[in-house]
């Protein structure tokens, strides 16, 4: 028994290392609160199969965290990023406190290039989880400071509340210390597109960036900042890793919103795009699509054996902005029928005056008008999608664990993620 064992180690081992030169540059993009439905559901909307449906090696992962069978973004990211499982609310430290490095710091000290790019402040947890080291993901001030005094090369998304000296608590100038430090700091779409440098922190909004329907013409597309992500860190000679995540599939999927899926998933669908047309380019990179966890338990009809597609495919607005929009119940009921093309029902308008999570209750409404199905607002413990494309790209299929990712893109780096590491910020 034993020998088996370790003969299948041996095969795996072999397997990776077989690819261990092969590959030189990691696009790794996490798709948040993306599970397999949210993909299929955009898929259907669209009526095309997806860019990252296209990539040909699937396998899926088990996403719980050390105290929970429910992960959250921080356990997540702690996993996809360092290898290593952690408690909710946790970022780059194991559950008894002590620092674990990230793949990006790892490989950083081995001359790599390194990014994240994100629609969320780059401070929120996924892409904290990449430089970050905190007791609490709610320590954005703190991962801030952290992010100024890394070793990364790209940092691009919203989140400058946390960066200026108006508005910490502490009057820390870190916009100062990112210029100190290196990083050139540019704050809207035109200057991110005209931007020819090597080294840049590019925050886009005070906190998270718009939606993606919403999107102010200030502020980039994610698309957009990953086309420029990958053109800054592929100068020169170096090799890179680059994180790039879809923010805000998963606050979409929290209210329920049917529309706000679609969008947001269709955004970081055409960010996957211009990773692999770059891969295509430069046959030496690997490119990785996941998810940290699943959100809403989303199910594809509620019953009938039917989904109402063409419904969704004529919704034109988020119910969040839809509620925010709509001073009293009359105004939304003739925005509902504005922007849903259907009139609320006596049950449906009385459900919308009994609750003050009118966001929520509208999703459900507007899902439920399209026979799609919920199980909650918060994240699940389901399997969630891993597509690889580029050289190793076999070695992500099947079923694995989430701190398999970074350990199988270490193996194929010929690095090692282990700790303590140096030069890791303190806790």
């Amino acid at each position: 028994m034993k020998k088996g064992i370790l003969l299948v180690m041996l095969v795996l081992v072999v397997s990776l290392l077989s690819f261990a030169g092969d590959v030189k540059n990691v696009i790794f993009l996490i798709g948040d609160g993306m599970g397999p439905n949210e993909m299929l559901l955009t898929s259907y909307i669209e009526g095309r199969e997806l860019y990252m449906m296209q990539m040909p090696y699937t396998g899926y992962a088990i996403t719980y965290s050390a105290n929970s069978n429910v992960t959250d973004s921080a356990a997540a990211g702690t996993a996809l990023a360092s290898g290593y499982k952690t408690n909710n609310g946790f970022i780059g430290v194991l559950p008894n406190g002590e620092i674990v490095p990230t793949i990006a710091e790892v490989l950083a000290e081995q001359g790599y290039k390194t990014g994240v790019v994100a629609t969320s402040r780059i401070t929120h947890a996924t892409p904290a989880a990449y430089y970050g080291h905190v007791l609490s993901r709610n320590d954005e001030d703190k991962l801030a400071e952290q992010l100024v005094n890394s070793n990364l090369t790209v940092a691009l998304g919203g989140g400058w509340r946390h960066f200026d000296p108006t508005q910490r608590a502490d009057g820390k100038d870190l916009i100062s210390v990112a210029k100190e430090n290196g990083f050139d700091y540019i704050t809207t779409k035109q200057e991110l597109m005209a931007y020819s440098g090597e080294k840049v922190l590019g925050l886009f909004s005070s906190s998270h960036m718009n939606s993606v329907t919403e999107r102010t013409p200030a502020e980039p597309l994610l698309p957009e900042m990953t086309a420029k992500a990958l053109e800054i860190l592929s100068k020169g000679d170096a090799p890179f890793f680059v994180m790039i995540e879809g923010s805000q599939i998963d606050w979409e999927a929290h209210d329920n919103d049917v529309f706000g899926i679609w969008k947001e998933t269709v955004e970081f669908d055409e960010a996957v795009k211009v990773a692999l047309d770059f891969a295509k380019e430069n046959p030496d990179t690997l490119v990785i699509v996941t998810a940290d966890h699943e959100t809403g338990g989303l199910g594809l009809s509620s019953g009938g054996y039917t989904m109402d597609l063409e419904m969704v495919r004529n919704y034109q607005k988020t119910t969040d902005w839809v509620v925010a929009n709509s001073q009293d119940m009359e105004e939304l009921k003739s925005n509902v029928k504005e922007y849903y093309g259907f009139d609320l029902s006596e049950e449906e308008v009385a459900y919308l005056e009994s609750t003050d999570y009118k966001v929520q209750a509208l999703a459900e409404i507007t899902s439920a008008r399209a026979s799609i199905g919920w199980t909650t607002h918060d994240h699940t413990g389901a399997l969630v999608p891993i597509l690889a494309y580029g050289p190793g790209a076999e070695e992500f299929v099947g079923i694995m664990d989430n701190t398999d990712l970074p350990r199988k893109i270490a193996c194929l780096l010929g690095v090692k993620l282990s700790y303590p590491l140096e030069n890791v910020p303190n806790n």
